[in-house]
């Protein structure tokens, strides 16, 4: 099955821009809070051997029908787990996704299976690699607020987060 290359595109323009010239066009609809200050980073949340840490979203444009989100998970037990879905009330929809280089063009793809945690690993959702696709937004996601999800793993079960949502262009290092 082809996915149709205009909501893809969107899709990866909403979630990867980096432009500082969107991001200040963006400055009227973030919330009050100061573009420079620093977030507060997600709680470290235990569900079974799993930490999850690290979570957050970026802001979405009034009307964006997108976003992607973001985590780190840690297993300390001896076996693997798996996250195998994701919901959330702020989307119809959350899928998980992994992009990939083919050749020089960037490609997405769904996990239907969901994402490995392999025993004694880290596995981290990021930008440009495994992610949370949110489709369908119920509402945009605001700088400074926060974005509910429960997280269903297959061993660990399902845990609820707050992902942190930073600014348009926000990435790991801007997520204190």
């Amino acid at each position: 099955m082809t996915t149709p290359r205009f909501p893809l595109i969107a899709a990866l323009a909403l979630l990867f821009a980096a432009s500082p010239a969107l991001a200040e066009d963006t400055n009227a609809m973030a919330s009050p809070m100061a573009m420079d200050a620093p977030m507060l980073a997600m709680a470290l949340v235990v569900a079974g051997s799993l930490e999850i840490s690290n979570g957050y979203t970026r802001a979405t444009l009034p009307k964006a029908p997108v976003g992607g989100g973001y985590i780190t998970v840690v297993n300390k037990g001896t076996e693997a787990d798996r996250l195998i879905s994701v919901t959330s009330p702020f989307a119809k929809s959350v899928s998980l996704h992994d992009m990939k280089m083919d050749g020089t063009m960037m490609k997405m793809a769904e996990m239907p299976d969901g994402i490995e945690i392999p025993a004694g690993s880290t596995v981290t959702l990021a930008p440009g690699g495994l992610h949370m696709m949110f489709m369908g937004l119920t509402q945009p996601f605001v700088e400074g607020q926060s974005v509910p999800v429960t997280l269903a793993f297959e061993k660990a079960g399902s845990v609820e987060i707050q992902l942190t949502v930073g600014a348009i262009n926000a990435d790991m290092s801007t997520m204190h």
